[in-house]
């Protein structure tokens, strides 16, 4: 089913008005607003903020559960493959990357800025070509973990409901993660669990992106500057996928609030339209050896058992 949701995601892409992520992404911002009252009582906040939680993903699960259990043969065999058809994103993440870099080549910095701002959210209007080409590198590298990578864990460590649960989770994540007035209570429990969520796949991933990369330089990325970074699981994913690519990533970056100062990641070499598509090859071999490893991991199991 891996092998046929891959096929799906290669031919048919993201679905457009119908993505079932976006669907859930519009009524997590209504449920938002009707539970998010008093942003500034921490206690009634973070209440509301894990009771919403609740209320989004729990149905959901259930339903997933249900489709697990009702199902069987090529029916579910089916149904497994859409379900990580619609949540992987590898055909859509390269998509992203590629409409980023297409401008780049061409020297139209502001095509390339208003693409970048699809897919970042620092201040798209401040950077220039090696900025715009550093902040697409590490959505590919980013979104290769959370959207790719994780989904694959997930699926194959729970099935459609472990799938399910981990793409609303890292969805209610990524709307309501932010250390603002409004979200700072309300959306800490979504965060947690999806640090809880994300911790193994994000490591898996680091590792992959070591293996398959500048292999010295990536886990000495990952061993001493990943713990600088504010994110436990971006913080291993960002610096092995520098190390990787031998791409320097990180520093000071303008976001609507002001200039971020980061910690520097990777190699020596600027990002460029070349780092960006290296982190596209990257997470799509990174999958390729994720199924291989899995295809002989249950090839052993097989044998064992009827052996």
């Amino acid at each position: 089913m891996c092998v046929l949701a891959l096929v799906l995601d290669h031919r048919l892409g993201e679905p457009g008005r119908l993505h079932p992520v976006v669907g859930f992404g519009r009524w997590v911002t209504m449920v938002e607003k009707r539970l998010n009252t008093a942003p500034d009582e921490a206690r009634r906040s973070l209440l509301g903020g894990a009771l919403a939680m609740l209320l989004l993903t729990l149905p959901f699960v259930c339903l997933a559960i249900w489709v697990s259990v009702a199902l069987d043969g090529w029916l579910l065999i089916l149904a497994q493959a859409i379900a990580l058809w619609l949540a992987l994103s590898l055909h859509g993440l390269a998509e992203h990357g590629r409409a980023v870099v297409e401008p780049l080549h061409t020297g139209d910095i502001e095509r390339a800025r208003e693409q970048v701002s699809r897919i970042v959210s620092r201040q798209a209007s401040a950077l220039d070509e090696r900025g715009v080409a550093a902040a697409a590198t590490e959505s590919m590298l980013e979104n290769g973990a959370d959207a790719v990578f994780a989904s694959l864990f997930w699926f194959l460590v729970a099935g459609i409901p472990g799938l399910v649960m981990h793409r609303m989770v890292n969805t209610l994540d990524a709307m309501w993660g932010y250390r603002t007035p409004r979200f700072l209570y309300f959306g800490r429990a979504a965060a947690r669990l999806d640090d809880v969520m994300g911790w193994v796949p994000a490591r898996l991933t680091a590792l992959t992106y070591t293996l398959l990369g500048d292999r010295k330089l990536a886990w000495w990325c990952w061993r001493n500057q990943a713990p600088l970074w504010d994110s436990p699981n971006a913080g291993p994913v960002m610096a092995a996928g520098a190390g990787a690519l031998d791409v320097r990533l990180g520093g000071p970056s303008p976001y609507p609030d002001g200039i971020k100062q980061r910690p520097v990641l990777g190699g020596a070499r600027d990002a460029s339209p070349a780092s960006v598509e290296s982190a596209i090859r990257l997470v799509q071999h990174g999958v390729g050896l994720w199924l291989g490893v899995w295809l002989a991991v249950t090839t052993l199991v097989f044998v064992g058992v009827c052996g």
